[in-house]
């Protein structure tokens, strides 16, 4: 087990994350969330960087504050606001990161930001957003970690440069199945691609962790009008929203309803709409 979070509980004046999750060595986990759903502060804490008020946290198995310098090494994160200082070029970075991490790939790392156009002579302060967020993920990625947590890495970037980083995450899980990532993004579609289960997090409570494979194949959004409704089995109905026609309804059973209600309308799931319901609608 890469990550073991149980009943952490972390509280401000506002507002608690109380939350538990898991990540399995050899996959990759998603944890989606709207801002301030405690995303951040999920990660924060599983790395050691915030206290917290009840709850236990294994990383790689200790405690975080028992891990040794050799295993922190072996793990690599990007966090929103955190970075290199602007006033640095990219041909700084390097000597820095190869007196941290004795495994830093200094070739792979500079193929790297060649492939994703990052100069190495302009100032970081200089770079765009987009810029900035691809070197965090390089940076975490080049060491050789057995454990990637990356919060929001790919925030900034177009289309083209998120596949970029999607695909670079792939490879490095294919280079050892012992490898594990935690990942948060807020464009789902990134994660429905790259995540073996995924994680929903809203206003500090995990509301469905499911088996990303499960959730697109099985899940189902039915759309019935206050008729059907009245009439459905609702065994199977996670969440309900009222919309002007009736009523969505999220179940994690799709091919059921199928078979039953040959009258409904009932579209496949996706992660997008799973979001929405299990945060926006009344939860059965």
């Amino acid at each position: 087990m890469m990550l073991e979070i149980n009943g952490l509980v972390k509280k401000y004046k506002d507002f608690t994350l109380n939350c538990s999750m898991k990540v399995e060595q050899g996959c990759i986990t998603g944890l989606v969330g709207e801002n301030g759903a405690g995303k951040s502060t999920t990660f924060k804490a599983a790395l050691g960087l915030i206290s917290y008020d009840d709850g236990n946290i294994r990383l790689m198995g200790k405690a975080p504050s028992e891990l040794t310098e050799s295993e922190k090494q072996k793990i690599g994160v990007t966090l929103a606001e955190s970075g290199f200082s602007g006033y640095l070029k990219v041909k700084d970075i390097i000597p820095v990161m190869a007196a941290m991490y004795p495994d830093f790939n200094r070739e792979r790392f500079m193929s790297l930001c060649h492939k994703f156009s990052i100069p190495q002579d302009k100032y970081i302060k200089e770079f765009s957003t987009g810029m900035k967020a691809k070197l965090k993920v390089l940076a975490a990625i080049t060491h050789n970690a057995d454990f990637l947590l990356l919060d929001e890495p790919t925030t900034g970037l177009d289309v083209m440069a998120r596949e970029g980083i999607l695909n670079l995450l792939r490879e490095y899980m294919e280079e050892d199945e012992n490898r594990s990532i935690l990942i948060s993004s807020h464009i789902s579609t990134d994660l429905e691609g790259l995540c073996d289960d995924i994680y929903i997090i809203h206003e500090g409570k995990i509301v469905l962790h499911e088996d990303m494979d499960n959730l697109l194949n099985e899940y189902g959004l039915i759309k019935a009008d206050d008729s059907q409704y009245t009439k459905l089995d609702k065994e199977y109905i996670l969440s309900v929203r009222r919309t002007p026609y009736g009523y969505d309804c999220l179940t994690d059973q799709g091919r059921f309803y199928k078979e039953n209600y040959p009258d409904l309308v009932v579209e496949n799931g996706s992660l997008d709409e799973t979001i929405t319901m299990m945060t926006g609608g009344k939860r059965l």
